[in-house]
């Protein structure tokens, strides 16, 4: 009975959504089988990880203070020691025995047709966290067959809070990877065409160690944003609550630019859709700002209403962005007029955030609320309520719209028994009355060019 309780009462909830668009994934994922000894090796060194890992996390946060736990509550859930095992998130492995035969199943699965990614295929990546796991689920979305379904999923070290798509690994071709930024201030990046993959491709960052003369890498707090830009492949900006924006090359595996021009957190970014060097980025400090990464100290600045939550680029309108904030309120900027309008979007903070690319007008919010608005917007015009809707999932935490479906969003939230739902927003009749006659475009990506690299 006890057990049920603790059941219950664990947190499970979707904190972060990433899409992947159709034809991008291999068709046929890489399986990968541990042999015994494989998978008694990599508990040894799990275990061995967590003593260690425990000693450099404590001894950091006696020096910088604990306000990171503070600040995601993880207080609540665990006692102190606990909490830092599952804060690195290596409890699962660790709790193994080293008995290869009381971990190790002969079983060998059949190729299921389910396995097959085809091109009609999209991707849709989920941070879950369930109790003390973290998990990466990637599911398999195709809306002409109406399949939805989890593929495969991965085990995280750390506690997610955001994903980006990018298809970029140093010296290997094109691939299908995400990178996450976790409660940990290392960046992971993980190789999505391979099953049962029990490590990252590769990391972004370091923790430092005095007694080993190990520098520190990268951010020193929790990775709150990530932006991946398509046009210099091998450039990714992230965010933390550490208040600094790091730019990372992928090639080196290494921060090439620091900027540290806000007063708080860095909770949003995103890279302009046609000027590659342009990266929009919002704090907690109620700013936001857009940076020309060939001279970062030369920025432009707003002033929103509160903590910026949510921000984006309008992808067909190129001088101007939106952003949620933690009050509720939704504000449109043009770079070169100000702000152009300001409304009450929700009741409480703005999670969610989708400008659609590809049907003009279309913009569609989500909130702590519990709800997901449908707006009409026009020019320099205050947008028009269409429809607002509860999907019953509780609290959400993230909403993403389809690149290839222009009427299709996945919500997450945080009831245990429904927190994650992919929707058509064209079931809603009102929705599918306003918008049916649009034409539709397509958006034609930026390119990288040698010619036009950017200058670090």
């Amino acid at each position: 009975m006890e057990m049920e309780e603790n059941t219950e009462s664990r947190i499970n909830f979707i904190p972060c959504i990433k899409w992947v668009q159709k034809g991008v994934a291999c068709t046929n994922p890489v399986k990968v089988q541990l042999s015994k000894n494989e998978l008694v090796q990599i508990i040894k060194e799990t275990q061995e990880k967590l003593s260690i890992v425990r000693d450099v996390f404590i001894t950091e946060q006696n020096v910088e203070g604990t306000a990171q736990n503070d600040e995601f509550k993880f207080n609540q859930y665990d006692n102190e020691d606990e909490n830092t095992a599952n804060l690195l998130g290596i409890n699962s492995l660790a709790e193994y025995t080293t008995d290869a035969q009381d971990n190790f199943s002969e079983s060998d699965d059949s190729e299921k047709e389910d396995d097959i990614i085809k091109p009609t295929d999209n991707l849709i990546i989920v941070g879950h966290v369930n109790g003390d796991a973290s998990i990466l689920e990637i599911y398999v979305y195709n809306e002409e067959e109406e399949s939805f379904y989890v593929h495969h999923d991965i085990f995280l070290p750390s506690f997610p809070l955001c994903l980006e798509w990018l298809n970029y690994e140093p010296n290997s071709p094109k691939g299908n990877y995400c990178a996450i930024g976790s409660m940990d201030s290392i960046i992971e990046v993980w190789d999505l065409d391979i099953i049962n993959s029990v490590e990252s491709a590769f990391q972004l960052g370091q923790m430092g160690s005095r007694r080993k003369g190990r520098p520190h890498v990268g951010h020193r707090d929790a990775v709150l944003s990530l932006a991946w830009n398509r046009s210099f492949e091998h450039i990714l900006a992230s965010g933390s609550a550490d208040k600094s924006i790091l730019l990372w090359d992928l090639d080196r595996k290494e921060p090439s630019t620091t900027i540290k021009s806000f007063n708080d957190k860095v909770q949003c970014l995103d890279w302009h859709k046609l000027e590659a060097q342009s990266l929009l980025a919002g704090g907690c400090d109620s700013q936001v700002k857009v940076f020309d990464c060939r001279t970062p100290d030369n920025h432009l600045t707003w002033k929103i209403d509160g903590e910026c939550e949510r921000l984006s680029w309008n992808p067909l309108q190129p001088f101007s962005y939106m952003a949620g904030t933690s009050v509720g309120s939704l504000q449109c900027f043009d770079c070169r007029k100000g702000e152009l309008w300001s409304i009450s979007a929700h009741e409480k903070e703005v999670t969610g955030l989708f400008i659609s690319g590809q049907c003009p007008g279309l913009l569609v919010t989500s909130s702590s609320d519990g709800t997901m608005k449908t707006w009409d917007y026009s020019g320099e015009s205050k947008p028009e309520l269409i429809h607002t809707k509860d999907f019953n999932i509780g609290v959400i935490h993230c909403l993403e719209g389809s690149p290839n479906s222009p009427f299709v969003i996945s919500v997450g939230g945080d009831k245990k028994s429904n927190n994650f739902t992919v929707y058509d927003l064209q079931n809603i009749d009102v929705v599918k009355h306003k918008f049916e006659t649009r034409e539709l475009v397509q958006l034609v990506p930026s390119t990288s060019s040698e010619e036009n690299e950017m200058q670090q």
